[in-house]
């Protein structure tokens, strides 16, 4: 291997997709076992590495030379080979500023929550310090060892006052993507924004969670990518043995550099690997609008009332009809929940999908939500499905549904009796 990532597990890892798109090298995802750590990083058959969980802190035994950052952090994330020489440097650090720089966070007066007491909330904490926090606490599952420590179940004493969460762990991460949070929001009054590192799901539960609440928040995916960009550079820069110990590693010019692609590729990763999720009323046109997309887009095309009438043998007009509505929603939510971990496809959800939290968070999980805005009165033949078979009852599940649609969705297009438009519309917001 010249060039990759090392680390177990590795199947969430969008890492050799990254750098593809970066430069021209072969990267290649090897996951390697404790057992065989020592072997790998003696024998040096590389050119250059990332290193991820659980390596960033034991790699440090086998680097002659570190960078400043690396050195403070006490973690690398990226190795240079060098004649034999293994140079340590800890681009994590870069994105994590590149993230609080690009959403915009302010520090100044701040309390800052760290749930987690690895590699990485040790890089955080140390980007959090040098953005000026007033407070600095970061959670621990055992015992505290140092002042601003806390044990999670005292984190309830802290909660009041945390104006900024991270969430620095890999809980929520693929392919455990329903791990129980770590911690509950409602016990946090003053919270302003939350950062998940975690980058796969794209939107996890906490992060989805926030959201509903109004909380700004920031996925792991900026940092990843930026990292990358800036791990990336170093792979490639003859001139890296002259200035690994330099504070400033990279010119204002190469920052700016590194920060214009980072942000192309960012929206670029968004916009080529999130799935298009479509919600509204019965008869808004989901399922039209859907296939005609997947066809234009070539991408698969999920209906859940599809998935479900093959689930139960009978359409979801007679399944309701025969058990209720809330049978039908229990097979719903069973049905969502399976393909909750699929990318890159466009879904069209039944109209009740959004009335559980539950369908919303997996739902959003790789997806981005369209709420398909038609007026009531351009409903195609919603009177005819058994939860909205009459004017009055169609009225009275518009009316309630409408604010839910309006909350839970990230962007609303409005009816143009056009589907083309619509589906412009759509993609212009994708």
């Amino acid at each position: 291997m010249e060039y990759g990532l090392i680390g177990k597990p590795l199947k969430h890892s969008f890492s050799k997709q990254v750098h593809s798109q970066i430069a021209d090298y072969n990267y290649e995802l090897h996951e390697l076992d404790e057992s065989y750590f020592n072997e790998f990083m003696t024998s040096r058959n590389f050119k250059a590495i990332n290193v991820t969980i659980p390596y960033k802190k034991k790699v440090l035994s086998y680097i002659s030379k570190l960078s400043p950052d690396a050195r403070e952090i006490g973690a690398v994330n990226t190795v240079v080979n060098i004649k034999g020489e293994l140079y340590g440097f800890n681009t994590d650090i870069y994105g994590v500023i590149a993230t609080f720089d690009h959403f915009k966070v302010n520090f100044q007066g701040k309390n800052v929550l760290i749930l987690g007491t690895g590699a990485t909330s040790n890089t955080i904490f140390y980007a959090v310090e040098k953005c000026g926090a007033a407070s600095i606490y970061k959670a621990y599952r055992n015992t505290s060892k140092v002042k601003g420590d806390v044990l999670y179940e005292d984190i309830k004493q802290i909660s009041s006052k945390i104006n900024i969460l991270i969430n620095a762990t890999a809980c929520g991460t693929y392919p455990n993507i329903f791990d129980n949070e770590l911690v509950n929001l409602d016990d946090f009054k003053k919270l302003e924004f939350i950062m998940d590192v975690v980058y796969n799901p794209y939107r996890t539960k906490l992060i989805s969670d926030a959201e509903s609440r109004g909380i700004k928040t920031a996925t792991g995916l900026y940092m990843l990518i930026s990292q990358a960009v800036n791990a990336s550079k170093i792979f490639v820069d003859d001139n890296i043995i002259q200035r690994y110990d330099s504070k400033e590693l990279f010119t204002k010019k190469e920052v700016g550099d590194i920060n214009k692609t980072t942000s192309e590729l960012f929206y670029k990763y968004l916009s080529g690997r999130q799935n298009i999720v479509l919600i509204g009323m019965p008869g808004c046109g989901k399922s039209t609008i859907g296939r005609k997309m997947s066809r234009m887009m070539d991408k698969e095309f999920i209906d859940t009332d599809e998935l479900i009438e093959q689930k139960v043998g009978m359409s979801p007009s007679e399944y309701i009809n025969k058990y209720g509505e809330e049978k039908f929603r229990e097979i719903e939510s069973d049905v969502i929940k399976e393909i909750s971990d699929k990318q890159n496809v466009i879904i069209a959800t039944g109209g009740g999908a959004i009335l559980r939290d539950e369908n919303v968070q997996n739902l959003k999980l790789y997806g981005k939500l369209f709420f398909i805005n038609r007026p009531i009165g351009e409903l195609q033949d919603a009177t005819s499905r058994p939860l909205t078979g009459s004017e009055k009852l169609l009225a009275k599940v518009y009316k309630e549904r409408l604010p839910i649609y309006k909350k839970v969705c990230d962007e609303e297009i409005l009816s143009e009796l056009d589907i083309a438009k619509e589906i412009k519309n759509i993609l212009d917001k994708s």
